[in-house]
């Protein structure tokens, strides 16, 4: 047997087994030992990603479920003209529900829950970075959707559309409820999926298998990362308008009332900055899907991988130059039609590029027709079509006569039914038996196959002739004698055709799929990771690979990894562990201990729903009581973590000794810090964009009249006093390294920044309310107080920060070694000193450039 190479040179050919020799019984049973779910009650604790990621699944699905007899409801209802099955505001709050329910508790969360299962299994991790994070979004997105249904079968369900345009969604037309359980609902969930794509953009770059390399990373992989990517950039949008159209519901801060300088297309620009990357947040992890099935189907490797993972990150950035693409008829300029016609025609290539990529592989390779495959064909047909439609739509004249018809209803399910659903059953069908000890019947697949298939082209299709007719949407009935009767039948009849291939499916499911134990094996003969031998520790040992296609070129890895032959066989320091790899070549850099169960993210996930549902129903008092009951949860949670070196740097394996710590740019929690500052820092680049926004609505009144401006050395104070505080981490961070095992200066620096931090955000503040700023009174006032307020609540992160800090500083929890939480801590202190400068500079410096202008 071959020696291993040294540290630094996995990449430069396959080397010998790590491990040679027979491994012994005892670490088997430490590893098997260290990764056992609790039983009983406690089992809700487990934070494995192979438990969660099928908790997450299968709570996806529930909302699709709900969705779909939504959906069939109100087909039934438009079967016949002037049918009276359900009535008018019943049929607002249906197709509200339904819309809102697939694209926010289905679509998105079932993408993400699917790839916290697969993720670690596909790069031969352990598992995710943070498995209490992700963890804490599922149970998040659990009871928050919960909440979120439950408006339904109150009466209160929201009813002006799952896009909730302003002025409709204003106290004026809504005055009841029904609006706040979707901005405060909704805005809740978002917040989970980001959690969850902090933890995706971690996992795919720091715990991959030795050797994977990013020109060997699974096509699945790079589409998760571009897809976090994009809800870290896209999501903030909506988040923020949902704060902006709360605040004036709650409050009378008229950012979206037009007689007080606001506009209700700021309320569009927003939304649809997500809203239209959303379609393709959806479809790129469904791509990625489609990429690693139909090697396995065709037995030959991807045609393209390299064209296929540019496509991939084209259509990520090309996704966020199409929102105006849905305000075509609001009177845009010309030449603004013009770009975002052509943007939205552009982004055509890259999907082409993958259509034609699978094409080509299944033409070099020999198809089998599996239930997979035959959910692949069904894809690449109805999203072509879809595809085609939507190239329609891109241009304006055509979209003119179709906005708000039948015929965008039709485009958007072929996109999103062709795009997402099929990809994701044939997932289904495929990924089964990595998690299953029996595979589903393939002789019920291809009857659920057949059924779904042809009823979503009866269902949609003929929506693009009723559309061109006339049919508009969102209408709860219709005229007899318009032509529209037969094509309306029809549709609904495809639904329910739909409905019962739905239904045949979950019967397989109940029939045949059977977690836990040993799995039904690599039943397709698939050349990836995910089909390596598993338990709850997914990989006994962690390979190195030399392949995009390991399982093909490296015949004997499923052996030699059950036998503990690679990488950290065992467990180093009797608890659960990881390997962390270096980002772009997937070099071992350090063990990565990694939380187990606890209740502390249980409970911070049931109180921070809480909280929003009790501020939906307007018990403001039990919201605060439960939002501070939260707050507590996450200190308790954060408390466990950054337990320091448990054991001396350890031999993982050939010779490569490891450290079981890490802190700085190497650490997994930086790099998350780092993913959140970003998060953060597009939340607030959106309220600038809506102050600015706001102001070319309103050029000469800016601040309006009879509105002084707050005195100028207020900002420039404000300004360097968060430099002050900066200043004062900085020094901070730089003693922590010193000669000294633990000065005393550090914490006493520490301190001190909280005073200039909270002193620029109180006068920031205070010199606006001194001269008389109504937040009521005007859109600017609405502006400036939010963008002040929101610095302030940074500013209270950080007093929450600098205090949980200083605990543990006391506690012994802190020291020259110890410091991955002081390192993230001082990150974003520098964060948001910077914000601070940025609001004062936008709020001072802004509208006296711009008179002078």
């Amino acid at each position: 047997m071959n020696a291993p190479p040294p540290r630094d040179s996995f990449e430069a050919a396959p080397p010998g087994l790590p491990n040679p020799l027979p491994r012994p019984e005892n670490e088997f049973a430490d590893l098997e030992r260290a990764w056992k779910p609790p039983r009983g009650i406690a089992f809700l604790t487990e934070t494995n990603n192979n438990f969660v990621g099928l908790w997450y699944v299968g709570t996806a699905l529930f909302f699709f479920i709900a969705a779909g007899i939504m959906a069939l409801l109100m087909r039934a209802q438009l079967a016949r003209p002037e049918n009276s099955l359900v009535g008018h505001e019943t049929y607002n709050q249906l197709f509200t529900m339904h819309g809102t329910v697939m694209m926010f508790l289905f679509a998105v969360p079932a993408v993400e829950a699917a790839s916290v299962y697969l993720l670690p299994n596909i790069q031969a991790a352990r598992d995710l970075p943070f498995p209490r994070l992700s963890a804490y979004a599922f149970w998040a997105y659990f009871f928050g959707g919960l909440f979120f249904l439950s408006s339904l079968f109150q009466g209160v369900a929201p009813n002006t559309g799952w896009f909730m345009y302003p002025p409709l969604t204003s106290t004026e037309f809504s005055p009841g409820v029904n609006a706040d359980y979707w901005l405060l609902g909704i805005g809740f969930i978002e917040i989970s999926a980001i959690a969850g794509a902090i933890e995706i953009i971690v996992g795919v770059m720091k715990t991959r298998a030795v050797g994977m390399s990013l020109n060997k990373l699974p096509v699945y992989s790079w589409a998760m990362l571009v897809f976090a990517v994009m809800i870290v950039i896209g999501f903030p949008a909506i988040i923020l308008g949902t704060i902006l159209l709360e605040l004036e519901r709650a409050f009378d801060w008229p950012f979206f009332i037009a007689a007080r300088g606001g506009d209700s297309l700021l309320w569009q620009h927003l939304f649809w900055f997500f809203g239209h990357p959303e379609v393709y947040i959806i479809f790129l992890p469904a791509a990625g899907m489609v990429s690693m099935i139909v090697p396995s189907v065709a037995q030959t490797p991807l045609v393209g991988y390299r064209l296929v993972v540019l496509a991939l990150i084209a259509t990520g950035f090309l996704s966020f130059g199409l929102w105006v693409h849905h305000m075509f008829t609001t009177g845009l300029p010309k030449m603004s039609l013009g770009f975002f016609s052509a943007a939205s025609a552009a982004v055509a290539i890259p999907s082409g590029i993958q259509v034609f990529a699978w094409i080509a592989t299944i033409a070099s390779g020999r198809m089998k027709l599996t239930t997979p495959a035959l959910f692949i064909i069904g894809f690449l047909f109805i999203f072509t079509l879809g595809g085609l439609t939507g190239v329609m739509v891109a241009v304006a004249p055509f979209d003119w006569v179709a906005h708000d018809t039948y015929f965008v209803v039709a485009h958007l399910h072929y996109v999103l039914i062709g795009g997402m659903v099929f990809p994701l059953f044939s997932a289904l069908y495929y990924w089964v038996p990595v998690a299953s000890k029996r595979q589903l019947s393939e002789r019920w697949g291809r009857w659920v196959f057949g059924l779904m298939f042809a009823g979503m082209n009866i269902a949609f299709f003929p929506m693009h002739i009723a559309g061109l007719i006339g049919m508009p949407r969102r209408v709860y009935t219709y005229q007899p004698g318009l032509g529209l009767d037969p094509y309306n039948l029809v549709s609904t009849l495809g639904a329910f055709m739909f409905a019962a291939g739905v239904a045949l499916f979950l019967l397989d499911m109940l029939r045949n799929f059977r977690p836990g134990g040993e799995n039904a094996g690599n039943v397709w003969r698939a050349p990836t990771l995910e089909w390596l031998p598993n338990g709850n520790y997914n990989t006994r040992s962690v390979p190195w690979i030399a392949s995009r296609d390991p399982l093909w070129d490296q015949p004997n890895l499923p052996r030699e990894v059950e036998q503990g032959r690679w990488y950290l066989p065992g467990t180093v320091t009797g608890r659960r562990e990881a390997l962390v790899t270096s980002p772009i070549e997937a070099r071992p850099q350090y063990i990565l201990v990694v939380p187990g169960p606890g209740w502390a993210h249980v409970l911070a996930a049931a109180f921070t729903a809480a909280f929003f549902a009790l501020l939906t129903v307007k018990a403001n008092y039990l919201a605060l009581a439960c939002g501070v009951a939260g707050i507590a949860c996450v200190m308790w949670w954060l408390w466990q973590l950054d337990p320091g070196p448990l054991a001396p740097p350890a031999d993982i394996g050939g010779g490569v000794v490891l450290p079981t710590y890490a802190t700085g740019p190497g650490s997994h929690s930086w790099w998350a810090m780092a993913v959140l500052m970003v998060v953060c820092g597009m939340i607030y680049t959106c309220l600038v964009f809506s102050y600015l926004f706001l102001w070319l609505v309103n050029p000469t009144a800016w601040p309006p009249a009879g509105v002084s401006m707050a005195p100028g050395w207020a900002g420039l104070a404000g300004i360097g006093l968060y430099a002050l505080s900066s200043l004062l981490i900085w020094l901070a961070y730089r003693r922590l390294g010193g000669p000294d095992h633990r000065p005393l200066v550090v914490p006493v620096l520490l301190a001190a920044a909280l005073v200039p931090a909270l002193a620029a955000g109180a006068l920031g503040l205070w010199a606006e309310l001194s001269v008389g700023l109504d937040p009521k009174g005007s859109a600017y006032g609405a502006a400036v107080t939010t963008m002040l307020a929101m610095q302030l609540l940074f500013v209270g992160i950080v007093v929450l920060m600098a205090g949980f800090t200083l605990a543990r500083w006391w506690a012994g929890k802190i020291d020259r070694v110890r410091r991955s939480i002081f390192d993230n801590v001082s990150l974003f202190w520098h964060y948001t000193t910077g914000q601070g400068i940025v609001a004062l500079v936008v709020i001072h410096g802004f509208p006296r450039l711009a008179g002078g202008l």
